[in-house]
């Protein structure tokens, strides 16, 4: 807990600053004169770093059951069968999160804060990235300017440039040593001020969306590997927030199943990725991620089938998400992006431009990053990457190991699914849930009702089938 002490007063601010929500802008709402309109850069900053980790955490509650991660322990369930589901919520929290981020843009170049303002910058791009690998196009160059309640959708080629721009124009701005307004350690709840790990982080996400284009000629994988270089140096800079009203949102999951609210159970397809059903190895990882059965073993549930223990739900015979997990307890970090994963960016770009011994180095530089930050003990870490199915050589090393590795490194994360659809789901054993709505793997997700419904110029929602841009 001593984190949440730690920023006790934080959350203070961020409870005045959440009542702003910004909503002048998009939404729409009337001034409130009982609330806040001129917040300070401080209490923008809580709020703005807040919403950023919470929704990298609601995103990824949805599409962890796409890429199998997570599966319903009821039959038929709608986002575990690719059916059409509402995220009002998820793009409503989202956009509530980018018209705060660009209200603290705007008083930050007032203020001549310019600290503030690559902050915003690298904020605001990420969550472009966040609609664009869902949703595909989207409202930005209207959405908070005032000048019309129903702004025109941006396409999402377009956005993805902006995004880019953004993130180097945030690097930009951080260099500068003239900013007015420091960032202050407890107001900001990612990197607590700390504008090196800030551009690290930008050059993270610059090596994210410039490694999703793979399939696409304009593929660059120098460039990809520049971005990593400048990227996370060890786990010490991950981009993590861990600042909670009372808990992790994963751990809520884990609660509430214990009080039979059902939600937060393994898929069978992770869970034998991980108990050596799959690969005839065991990954040590699977004991910091999860608890065993009543029996001792460890047994997922298969997507679309529902519970299939002994009818009862109520006695553990298959695996869920864990409170005693260092990514998913109470006071754990929800992880934005990581040191681990850009390691196996980098392995992939590598391999891609032909430097197999850079792309294994990084391929077994990710996979002990990530065992440390779950606190596998060295010894079983170890044994675990001299198996032979792991330590294959350089000259050995496939693109399928690179992306079976990655796929444990990013549990719980939304980029699983980007992942996923440039690797055409081809994960060992991986299969369509059982009675699907579609024929083939899920590629995007269905326009919300409470977008469609306020605003004409939301598109038709194509085929859930049907690929964005970039992954075609």
């Amino acid at each position: 807990m001593r984190k949440i002490y730690r920023f006790a007063l934080a959350f203070t601010l961020i409870g005045a600053s959440l009542s702003l929500q910004s909503c002048e802008d998009y939404f729409d709402l009337h001034e409130n004169p009982n609330l806040v309109s001129n917040p300070p850069l401080n209490a923008m900053l809580s709020t703005t770093t807040h919403k950023t980790g919470l929704n990298s955490q609601r995103i990824a509650a949805t599409t962890a059951f796409y890429v199998q991660y997570l599966a319903s322990p009821v039959a038929g369930n709608a986002t575990d069968t690719y059916q059409e589901v509402d995220l009002t919520g998820t793009w409503d929290a989202i956009y509530l999160a980018m018209a705060d981020i660009q209200d603290m843009k705007e008083k930050g170049i007032e203020e001549g804060a310019t600290d503030y303002v690559g902050v915003a910058n690298i904020m605001m791009a990420y969550h472009l990235n966040l609609i664009v690998d869902h949703w595909g196009d989207a409202p930005y160059t209207q959405a908070f300017d005032n000048t019309t309640l129903t702004p025109r959708f941006d396409s999402s080629q377009d956005l993805y440039a902006e995004a880019l721009r953004l993130l180097d124009e945030g690097i930009v701005e951080l260099n500068k040593t003239d900013s007015r307004i420091p960032l202050r350690v407890a107001d900001d709840l990612i990197h607590g001020g700390n504008k090196p790990q800030w551009i690290r982080t930008a050059n993270a996400f610059k090596a994210r969306m410039l490694n999703k284009v793979s399939k696409l000629p304009s593929y660059d994988p120098t460039a990809v590997l520049t971005a990593v270089d400048n990227s996370y140096q060890s786990n010490a800079d991950d981009a993590e927030m861990e600042v909670f009203e009372v808990r992790n949102p994963w751990a809520q999951v884990a609660i509430s199943n214990t009080q039979l609210i059902l939600g937060g159970w393994l898929s069978e397809q992770f869970v034998d990725h991980l108990n050596g059903t799959t690969y005839g190895i065991v990954d040590p990882r699977l004991t910091r991620i999860t608890e065993p059965t009543v029996t001792g073993t460890f047994v997922g549930t298969p997507n679309g089938v529902g519970n299939v223990g002994t009818a009862s739900n109520t006695l553990r015979d298959e695996v869920y998400i864990s409170i005693t997990s260092p990514l998913t307890g109470e006071t754990s970090p929800v992880v934005i992006a990581s040191y681990a994963e850009m390691k196996f960016i980098e392995a992939e770009a590598a391999f891609r431009a032909g430097n197999r011994d850079r792309a294994y180095a990084a391929y077994l530089a990710g996979i002990t990053a990530h065992m440390n930050k779950l606190g596998v003990p060295e010894g079983v870490r170890n044994a675990y990457i001299n198996n032979p199915a792991v330590s294959v050589g350089a000259a050995n090393l496939t693109l399928d190991l690179i992306f079976k590795e990655k796929y444990v490194v990013t549990y719980l994360s939304s980029e699983a699914w980007t992942d996923a659809r440039r690797y055409d789901y081809q994960y060992a054993d991986f299969d369509l849930p059982a009675n699907a709505e579609l024929t083939t793997f899920i590629r995007r997700v269905a326009y919300p009702q409470g977008e469609s419904s306020k605003n004409p110029n939301t598109p038709n929602t194509p085929a859930l089938s049907e690929p964005l841009w970039w992954d075609q």
